[in-house]
């Protein structure tokens, strides 16, 4: 580790001072109520990160609206002022620790696989996401059919993505994610074989990227400037590993500059390995492209365990932000095991099973 390490300086994203570089990653633990409530459960859950040195928190995603964003059973809801409530109290724990938390804004689209709102699901077409639901997430059997997506169907999920935002910022957080990666819906619009739309949604890059844009900025325009708002984006998806951009660093541009211009103050880039290169041996990685395209500051998610491979993606201004997802839930006290110089411990394979949920038995080991 360097001397002075990067991990430990400051950084102002937006109007939020983070207190190091050094985050926890958005993951699904589907450990809420039926209701979408958050439960004592993940106050603890999220509170031990904070405690452990994360300077930044940001959650699982978040359901927005009470139509077709849920994703799965026991997912905690931003879609009521109950559920923003409910969230108040992890907001004040984390604080309490000295970190700040952003709220993560998912819709899932056609990957949708459990909702208490609605037994279809919605696309920008009518292609089912490749592969099999996730049994860890309570899902069976492949993907459903979507029904393509409205265009006042549209207009609904950009006011839900709004409405949600203002909730967190009622509910006390420092900003809001936008989910555009991983498969869920403002991804299925970036994906070509997803997006099969001849309108303006549709076809070029510039056309796919136009509605994970327009939510930004309306999300940007609603919070006003105390709130911090970033997006997630990535190639891979939860049910397609392998999915790159056809049109390489070209439409990385596209995408980048694009989201850029929404007035956001962050991109979230997230792959299976955050620093190799995104389009094949020789191209910059997309927490590169994302830096070096929107001019924004970049979160940079993937395979980061190794503290000295993470410092080199702050130390040569690839990322300004590294997120731990599976290193932190092994540790959740990583960064003050790494800036004291103790081991880190392996992952518990048995976070997963049955149910990637809080488990009673970890919130002991934490007290």
């Amino acid at each position: 580790m360097t001397n002075p390490s990067p991990f430990w300086s400051r950084l102002k994203i937006g109007s939020t001072l983070l207190p190091n570089r050094v985050a926890l990653a958005p993951m699904t633990r589907v450990s809420a109520t039926e209701d979408g409530l958050v439960t004592d459960k993940m106050v603890s859950y999220y509170e031990a990160f904070a405690r452990g040195g994360f300077g930044l928190l940001i959650t699982e995603g978040i359901y927005p609206d009470t139509s077709y964003s849920q994703g799965y059973l026991h997912q905690p809801g931003l879609a009521t002022d109950e559920q923003a409530r409910s969230w108040a109290r992890v907001v004040d724990a984390v604080h309490a620790s000295g970190s700040a938390i952003f709220a993560q804004l998912m819709h899932a689209g056609s990957q949708a696989q459990g909702s208490r709102f609605a037994d279809a699901t919605v696309g920008p077409s009518e292609v089912a996401p490749k592969g099999e639901q996730l049994a860890f997430y309570r899902g069976e059997g492949p993907y459903r059919v979507p029904a393509e997506i409205t265009r006042h169907q549209m207009q609904d999920v950009r006011q839900g993505f709004v409405d949600a935002a203002l909730r967190a910022k009622a509910a006390g957080f420092n900003g809001v994610e936008i989910h555009g990666a991983n498969g869920y819906l403002l991804d299925q619009f970036l994906t070509d074989y997803l997006n099969l739309r001849t309108d303006e949604y549709g076809g070029s890059a510039q056309n796919r990227v136009r509605f994970p844009a327009e939510i930004a900025r309306a999300v940007r325009e609603a919070v006003g400037p105390e709130m911090t708002v970033g997006i997630r984006i990535s190639q891979a998806k939860v049910s397609d590993h392998d999915h790159r951009w056809a049109g390489g660093i070209d439409e990385a541009k596209i995408i980048f500059s694009t989201l850029g211009d929404t007035g956001v103050d962050f991109i979230h880039t997230t792959e299976y390995k955050a620093y190799a290169p995104a389009f094949g041996d020789g191209s910059p990685s997309l927490a590169a492209l994302a830096k070096r395209h929107s001019g924004l500051p970049v979160i940079a998610n993937g395979h980061l365990d190794d503290p000295e491979t993470a410092e080199a993606l702050l130390a040569d201004g690839t990322a300004d932000v590294i997120a731990l997802g599976k290193a932190a839930l092994g540790n959740r006290d990583w960064p003050d095991r790494v800036r004291h110089g103790r081991p880190l411990d392996e992952l518990d394979a048995s976070l997963f099973a049955p149910l990637a949920d809080v488990k009673d038995w970890e919130l002991d080991l934490l007290s």
